[in-house]
């Protein structure tokens, strides 16, 4: 055995810091596990022009407030920085550099495997995201070779697509971001449903009266125990989100060919959509969202959705928690500013059972 530590939090985003925060304050001894070279990569290695869709007074994690003014939105690149900093500021034990192999039960705790390491611990609280895993089609491997594929995971910019058309498939928050980016250069077909979108833009003066109260009630009214909460969990988990930044009217002014139909199939090397269509693209960007892979979690966590079963963070298993996960408890657990409430709850049984 390597070594013994009282928790191993696996991930060091801002629900794994902030969870590491409160930790700190309660005087616990803990190590955090980050894949990532750096802390905040997962923020940098994403799309270039991305900036957050919440203003900086709701992207700040527990002590810190985020340091911008209120009402700008932050590039991607400033939260990794950040997130970064934050750990810093706070001295947090992140150990970079470490992904973790397995977690395995050992007596009445925990054996976590990182490399040669091996870290027996009495709890784990698994922090570790949900951009972990690229989904795409079956299909998309019939596609013909000359066509580029890319998930949005891989994306940055413009300059790694081919010449010609480009399909973008997913009418998500980043399907919208990528398509509006791509047509400024080549013609653009945007694929999926349309599931509506937020009646007022984010840099809008509309959004200074309406965000503050949308924020409380993610936090304190759209929860589990309350049966509007329970469907919009299920929503949220199984679809993608409306659109926020970019509208209808952006896609149809930039002469983004929008269609509804599901890319369902290849003929003749080419994408088809539901309704029969083949699509002559250069380009195939897949926003189709990520798996959450806990195939190295050797215990059986996983409900009837695929989504691991617990209780405001706590499972079944003692000693056993996540953070970071979408509507854990509430609409807010999936925002910045909502990790701090779920990891502040997580933190305090830690303390509380030793």
């Amino acid at each position: 055995m390597d070594e013994r530590v009282e928790t191993v939090i696996i991930g060091a985003g801002q629900a794994g810091l902030a969870t590491g925060y409160h930790l700190r304050r309660s005087g616990r001894n803990f190590v955090i596990l980050e894949a990532a070279a750096r802390i905040g990569d997962v923020w940098r290695t994403r799309f270039d022009s991305l900036r957050l869709y919440s203003p900086a007074w709701a992207d700040g994690l527990p002590g810190y407030p985020f340091p911008a003014p209120r009402w700008c939105y932050p590039t991607k690149d400033q939260m990794a920085d950040y997130l970064e900093a934050y750990a810093r500021r706070f001295a947090l034990p992140v150990r970079t550099g470490t992904p973790v192999g397995e977690v395995t039960r050992e007596g009445d705790g925990y054996l976590v495997t990182a490399g040669p390491h091996r870290i027996a611990a009495a709890h784990v609280v698994v922090a570790s995201g949900t951009f972990q895993r690229p989904v795409t089609p079956s299909f998309a491997g019939e596609l013909d070779p000359a066509i580029r594929q890319l998930h949005s995971a891989a994306y940055r910019n413009p300059d790694q697509l081919a010449e010609g058309p480009v399909l973008v498939v997913g009418a998500s928050h980043s399907g919208c971001d990528i398509a509006l980016e791509a047509a400024r250069t080549r013609p653009v077909v945007l694929a999926g449903r349309d599931r509506g979108q937020i009646p007022f833009r984010p840099e809008s003066a509309t959004a200074r009266v309406v965000l503050p109260v949308l924020v409380l009630l993610a936090r304190y009214a759209l929860t589990v125990r309350h049966p509007l909460g329970r469907r919009m969990r299920r929503e949220i988990r199984a679809h993608g989100g409306p659109h926020i930044r970019v509208k209808r009217a952006d896609l149809a002014a930039a002469g983004v060919e929008r269609v509804h139909d599901r890319v369902t199939g290849v003929r003749d090397g080419r994408p088809v959509l539901a309704g029969g269509r083949v699509l002559d693209v250069a380009t195939v960007v897949w926003c189709t969202g990520f798996d959450k892979d806990s195939s190295w979690l050797r215990l059986p966590v996983a409900g009837p959705d695929g989504w691991p079963e617990q209780v405001r963070g706590a499972t079944r298993w003692p000693g056993l928690y996540f953070v970071g996960l979408p509507f854990l408890h509430s609409f807010a657990s999936m925002l910045v500013s909502g990790a701090g409430a779920d990891a502040r709850r997580v933190a305090g049984r830690i303390s509380r059972t030793g």
